[in-house]
């Protein structure tokens, strides 16, 4: 018969393996980092919409932290000041949950990924061009997590409508915040 000290001892083990477990280190969270957008900064010329005088280059963008139960993963990029249903203005669907960054200007995605036409109408890529008169406007870029394989958005689904369906699905995501001032009018 086992001795109560010897029994005790074994438990003790026990529990302080499992609370080392459970108090562990967290599971680290989604982050995403640009090259070339700054988080709280200006968002440079080389993004804006061609219609507004800049060149229309999509931004690098890197993500790390996805969830190893993503089985894909969607960039949204919303300005978040337009109301009442805020503007998309990249929308890409379908990437490969282990893809981790897209490179400026990038003409060839990976994988299966899909690009939505944008509130702009346009396919891929539309940078900011706020209205004359309008002040700043934030725009989000925000990689999502997702525990389906395929997603799909109408074109021109409205970007609230984007949000608020990967905010319920999502498994985990991460936002970069950028800004650019409107022109006077």
């Amino acid at each position: 018969m086992e001795s109560t000290e010897s029994l005790m001892g074994r438990t003790t083990a026990l529990l302080f393996s499992l609370l080392a477990l459970l108090c562990g280190p967290a599971l680290a969270a989604m982050s995403l980092t640009s090259a070339d957008v700054a988080p709280g900064e200006a968002i440079p010329t080389m993004h804006i919409y061609s219609h507004c005088g800049g060149a229309n280059m999509s931004p690098q963008l890197s993500w790390s932290n996805a969830p190893s139960a993503a089985k894909s993963l969607v960039l949204t990029m919303i300005d978040v000041d337009v109301k009442p249903s805020q503007w998309s203005h990249w929308i890409l669907v379908d990437l490969p949950a282990d893809t981790t960054s897209i490179a400026r200007g990038a003409t060839s995605l990976p994988g299966r990924t899909r690009s939505i036409v944008t509130n702009f109408g346009d396919t891929g890529y539309a940078g900011p061009c706020p209205p004359k008169g309008t002040g700043v406007h934030h725009y989000q870029f925000t990689i999502w997590a997702l525990p389906t394989a395929s997603v799909s958005f109408a074109a021109d689904e409205k970007a609230t409508d984007v949000f608020a369906y990967l905010s319920q699905r999502a498994l985990d995501s991460a936002t970069l915040t950028a800004f650019v001032q409107a022109p006077p009018r």
